[in-house]
C-alpha cells in the first residue's frame, strides 16, 4: 500500500534524535505488521535523519520530542504510585537516558484501609511502570533520563494553591488513602489531557497508535480515581483541585470537578461528549505549579528533560478552550466567580507571590456542602 520511500520518510520524521527503529518495532508489537515492517527495517537509507533538520524543514515539533515529553510525565506518575504501593521507586535501569538524571524526594507507602483502593493503586503503579518501559524502548537511545522529581513540598504547594490548606501548613499525600486519592487526582486528569492535546501533533501513525493506547489507559485510571473520590464524599476538595488547575493553565475554564449541578461527573466531557486536551505548555504550567512561562518548578524543580520544557504562561487562550470550539467546556451562565490567589512552588518550597487568574473563572460545577476538609497534619478530617 505504501512504497519504501514514503515509509522511510514517515519514520525519519518521527525522530527527536537517531532512533533505534528495531527496538521501537519490537516495543510496539509490530514485527508482523501489515505496513511493511520488514521492508522498513531492510530498506536502503532507512537510518534516521537528525531531528533538527526535520524540524527546520517542516516547522513542526518532532514525534520523538512529543514522546519524550510524555516520558517525563510517566516518570512522575510511576514514581508517585510505586512509592505509594511499595515504598520504593523505579529501578535504576528505567531511569537513565539523555539529559541529567535527577533524584526523587519524598514518597512512602500509604497505609491503605480499603482493599479495593489499595488494589487500584497497585494496578495503576504496574501500568505506569510499563508505560515508562514502553516509551523508553520505543525511543531507544533518544529516551530522556528521569528528571529531578519532588513528591514532598510540591504537594503542599498544590494544596495551598487549591485552598485545601493554609500557608504554613503541610499536605502529606501518603498519610492516608483519602489524601492519596486527592494527590492522584492531580496527575490522572492532567495525563489524559496531555495525551489528548498532543495527539494532533503526532505525524507517524505507529507512534499515534501507541500514544492513543496510553491515553486510553490513563483515562481508565482517571475514572477509577474520580469514582473513588466521589464514593468517599471528597467532592469539595476535588473541586478545589480542579479550580487550581484551571488557574494555572490559562484563561479558559477547561477543567471539571467530580460533580456538576449536584450530580456525579465521573467523565469530564464537553457538550459533544468529547474529552478536552491541553498543550504541552499548559501541562507544564500545572506540573511546574506556575501560571507563567518558566522552565522549572513544582513537581520538576529542575525542569523536565527534552526539548519540550517550557510552560505556556497564563493569559493565553488554551487550545481546546470553550471560545475556540476545540473541546473546552462552555461555562454555565450564572455560575459563581472566583479568583485563585496564593501559591507555593515545590522543590525549594519558596513562596511565589499571589497567583491571580487572568480574570474571573465561571464555575460550572455544584458542590455539596459538608464534605470533609483536609487538616494541617496532612490527614483528611471527617471521613
Amino acid at each position: 500500500m505504501f512504497d519504501s520511500t514514503f515509509i522511510r520518510s514517515a519514520i525519519n520524521r518521527s525522530a527527536a534524535n537517531p532512533l533505534d527503529r528495531r527496538r521501537f518495532i519490537r516495543a510496539a508489537g509490530l514485527t508482523s505488521a501489515g505496513v511493511g515492517a520488514a521492508t522498513l527495517l531492510s530498506a536502503p537509507g532507512a537510518s534516521a535523519a537528525p531531528a533538527a533538520a526535520v524540524a527546520a524543514d517542516s516547522g513542526a515539533v518532532s514525534d520523538g520530542a512529543i514522546l519524550n515529553f510524555a516520558l517525563n510525565l510517566e516518570y512522575l506518575e510511576a514514581e508517585f504510585y510505586y512509592r505509594a504501593t511499595t515504598g520504593n521507586g523505579l529501578p535504576d535501569n528505567l531511569t537513565t537516558g539523555t539529559g541529567s538524571r535527577g533524584s526523587v524526594s519524598g514518597g512512602k507507602k500509604v497505609p491503605f484501609k480499603t482493599k479495593a483502593i489499595r488494589q487500584y493503586a497497585e494496578e495503576i503503579a504496574k501500568d505506569e511502570g510499563q508505560h515508562v518501559a514502553f516509551l523508553r524502548a520505543a525511543l531507544g537511545k533518544s529516551a530522556v533520563a528521569r528528571p529531578t522529581i519532588d513528591l514532598n513540598t510540591s504537594f503542599t504547594g498544590a494544596a495551598v494553591a487549591a485552598g485545601l490548606i493554609k500557608q504554613g501548613e503541610t499536605f502529606d499525600p501518603y498519610a492516608n488513602e483519602q489524601n492519596f486519592l486527592l494527590a492522584a487526582f492531580i496527575f490522572e486528569d492532567v495525563g489524559v489531557t496531555a495525551y489528548k492535546g498532543a495527539a494532533p501533533l503526532v505525524t507517524n501513525k505507529t507512534y499515534l497508535g501507541a500514544a492513543a493506547g496510553i491515553l486510553a489507559a490513563e483515562a481508565y485510571h482517571a475514572g477509577l480515581i474520580r469514582t473513588s473520590l466521589y464514593n468517599m464524599g471528597l467532592q469539595v476538595p476535588a473541586g478545589k483541585i480542579s479550580d487550581a488547575r484551571d488557574s494555572l493553565d490559562g484563561s479558559s475554564d477547561l477543567d471539571q470537578g467530580i460533580t456538576v449541578d449536584g450530580g456525579s461527573n465521573i467523565v469530564p466531557l464537553d457538550e459533544n461528549g468529547i474529552a478536552f486536551g491541553r498543550t504541552p505548555g499548559q501541562v507544564l504550567n500545572i506540573v511546574y505549579l506556575n501560571p507563567k512561562s518558566v522552565t522549572e518548578g513544582g513537581f520538576f524543580p529542575d525542569g523536565v528533560n527534552g526539548t519540550l520544557n517550557t510552560s505556556e504562561g497564563a493569559g493565553s487562550m488554551p487550545s481546546g478552550g470553550a471560545a475556540t470550539g476545540g473541546g473546552g467546556t462552555a461555562p454555565t451562565a450564572g455560575a459563581s466567580e472566583r479568583t485563585d490567589t496564593g501559591l507555593l512552588v515545590g522543590g525549594a518550597a519558596a513562596a511565589v507571590g499571589a497567583v491571580a487568574a487572568a480574570g474571573a473563572y465561571q464555575r460550572h460545577r455544584t458542590q455539596a456542602a459538608g464534605d470533609p476538609a483536609v487538616g494541617s497534619s496532612g490527614g483528611v478530617a471527617g471521613v
